[in-house]
């Protein structure tokens, strides 16, 4: 059967070999400035650092573990062990030593990639666990790892002399890279990829080479990237989301820009390197609008009034403009002519107000952004509604995407020249789907359902556990358990997951999710738990926002010693109760039963890697155990 995908690392080569002299990487020296490396430079490493794994006990088809945040090495090795038919399988540094411990020996990896002494450290805690563990290579060398490993029996070799000894062997044999990486086909495993989970224990997803590259074909007529584009990196690059958009980026010969999701030294870096796109989870785009109305109450009366007007003057100018350019989505079939009719005149009287407003306030945005910026995608979880519409009214255009884990994940994204707000566009050119109803009958547009895709991009299963596998893939059909609808122009809307929606005592259905962006609108609310399974009405866990409880005190004169004591006085309760009712209310759309009609406020966030999972998605079964008092106290 002929190979008509090819391997990642094959397709990067073709890149290289066009584009040569273009910048793949930018990466901060020890003074903070941005250093280039070329394509052409990363690849004679790569081959190197190829044959350095091989000579390591690397081989086809070997697991190989890689511990690390970002960093180009993380790529570099990525792509070399793909080069010799190696699967890895990643995690992040900030993963538990028990996740990490579980991950490896689930996945009998012989060999680990460990970016420092204190990775390597998790991994030695549990060696007794890992009998298959032989070698860990560290990224930064560590004197005193070495000596722990070595009373483990377990041999350390440092990147660079891994890097070293591939120099010799590349000089000796030039040609056996290339030989390796023409061995390899778009069917060979590329990745085990484990899933954060939001219930039970990891589980191990089995990517091929071919879910990459049929991405890499099919995004590329959505994203009008080019060789100039510099993207700037500050998502997990062992996250699929991530790791699926660098793929892309190398397949148009792109720059990736590498900095932390921490506001400034992102907004520090984007002024440095003044990039044309990000990838971002919702969150961070949230805490950008939340900085710009922050930075905005600081301001005179007077300043705020002009800064709420022009924000709302935008909103209203980029929902007419796409109402006339037949944009909005048809959840039921709209006449495209009497939109663009019933738009013109409000465009016309809003544009002065809208360029005027471009001045005023938003180019100040663009320019904190790097003055470059071309859009943003964002992925990983749901866009709130007000975070997009912001950024709309603000010039800057979002690009929601959607995917899983299991499908490599990206599934849909905007199209760039025609999104469609409130949906991640349709999904990707040659992608099955149907959406079933709780009867599991196929339903179409405007009706919801669960979503079920078949593509090449999906995975073979979960590795060693092909009773879960059957749970979501039969036939080559991925159950997403994603509630969904599409319009009738064929984009998606994500609604929540099936798993997840709440039925009220009453047997009325409710999804969540909705209820929490909404919720989380509010300033006074961070994050926030809608609950209520089997009860007559639903409750929310909410967490509030600390500079507004502070500000809130002070403006009213409460006292208090502890900042936990405000979250049990009545005025502050009080505020709570207005708003949430602000929010969620009739008027915004929500039925009766899905207002909030009681709350309980907690004293800490839901931390990532417990209550959240490593992409941010709350694991209700965790938090509902881990407050299980405090919901009970709820529905008293």
């Amino acid at each position: 059967m002929a190979d008509t995908y090819g391997t990642v690392p094959r397709r990067i080569k073709e890149r290289v070999d066009t584009y040569p002299e273009s910048v793949v990487a930018y990466v901060k020296d020890s003074s903070g400035v941005f250093q280039p490396t070329t394509y052409r430079q990363m690849w004679d490493l790569i081959g190197r650092l190829a044959l350095g794994l091989l000579d390591e006990g690397v081989s086809r088809e070997s697991h190989v573990g890689l511990i690390s945040d970002n960093r180009p090495e993380w790529l570099y090795t990525d792509l070399a062990l793909l080069s010799v038919g190696a699967t890895d399988v990643p995690r992040g540094a900030d993963s538990t030593d028990q996740e990490i411990a579980y991950i490896l020996g689930h996945a009998d990896c012989s060999v680990t990639v460990a970016e420092n002494g204190a990775q390597a450290s998790k991994i030695l805690d549990h060696i007794s666990a890992l009998p298959n563990l032989k070698k860990i290579i560290l990224f930064d060398d560590d004197q005193k790892t070495r000596k722990r490993a070595d009373d483990a029996g377990v041999a350390v070799r440092s990147y660079r002399e891994v890097v070293g000894r591939g120099t010799v062997l590349f000089e000796q044999e030039p040609a056996r890279f290339d030989a390796e990486l023409h061995k390899g086909s778009g069917e060979d495993l590329a990745t085990i990829l484990y899933t954060s989970g939001t219930t039970g224990e990891p589980k191990g997803a089995m990517l091929p080479h071919k879910s990459f590259i049929f991405q890499m074909d099919r995004v590329q007529h959505i994203l009008p990237l080019t060789t100039q584009d510099i993207f700037l990196s500050v998502l997990p690059i062992w996250h699929s989301f991530e790791r699926a958009v660098e793929y892309v980026l190398l397949n148009y010969a792109a720059g990736i820009a590498y900095s932390k999701p921490i506001g400034k030294i992102m907004l520090e870096d984007m002024q440095k390197i003044r990039p044309t796109w990000m990838t971002s989870v919702p969150r961070i785009w949230e805490g950008v609008r939340s900085a710009v109305y922050r930075n905005a109450k600081k301001e005179s009366a007077v300043k705020q009034l002009l800064f709420h007007f022009f924000v709302g003057v935008g909103e209203s100018h980029a929902m007419f403009q796409t109402m006339f350019r037949g944009l909005l989505p048809q959840f039921r079939p709209r006449n495209r002519y009497v939109d663009a009719a019933a738009s013109i005149i409000p465009l016309i009287l809003l544009t002065p107000f809208k360029l005027l407003g471009d001045i005023l306030v938003f180019s100040a945005l663009r320019e904190r952004l790097g003055g470059r910026f071309v859009a943003g995608v964002s992925g990983g979880g749901a866009l709130p509604p007000y975070v997009d519409a912001f950024f709309r009214a603000a010039g800057i255009k979002l690009l929601e995407g959607y995917g899983l884990t299991e499908t490599g994940p990206v599934l849909a994204v905007r199209p760039f020249e025609t999104p469609v707000p409130g949906t991640v566009g349709p999904l990707l050119p040659d992608i099955e789907c149907r959406v079933l109803s709780e009867d599991g009958s196929e339903v179409g547009p405007g009706h919801k359902g669960v979503l079920y895709v078949k593509s090449d991009q999906i995975m073979r299963g979960y590795y060693k556990k092909p009773a879960e596998t059957e749970k979501v893939l039969a036939d080559g059909w991925m159950n997403t358990g994603d509630l969904v609808i599409f319009t009738h122009g064929g984009e998606c809307r994500i609604i929540g997951r099936a798993k997840d929606t709440i039925v009220l005592l009453g047997g009325e259905n409710v999804e969540p999710t909705p209820i929490e962006e909404r919720l989380v609108q509010s300033d006074f609310i961070d994050q926030a738990m809608v609950v209520g399974q089997d009860k007559k009405y639903l409750g929310a866990l909410v967490v509030p926002n600390t500079e507004r409880m502070e500000q809130f005190a002070v403006e009213n004169n409460l006292g208090y010693v502890e900042l936990d004591e405000l979250l049990e006085h009545p005025e502050f309760q009080e505020q709570i109760r207005k708003e949430i009712n602000g929010v969620v209310n009739s008027k915004n759309g929500f039925k009766p039963f899905e207002h909030i009609y009681r709350f309980i406020l907690l004293p800490r966030a839901f931390e990532e890697g417990e209550e959240l999972t490593h992409s941010l998605k709350m694991r209700r079964a965790v938090i509902s155990e881990r407050y299980r008092k405090e919901i009970a106290a709820i529905f008293k």
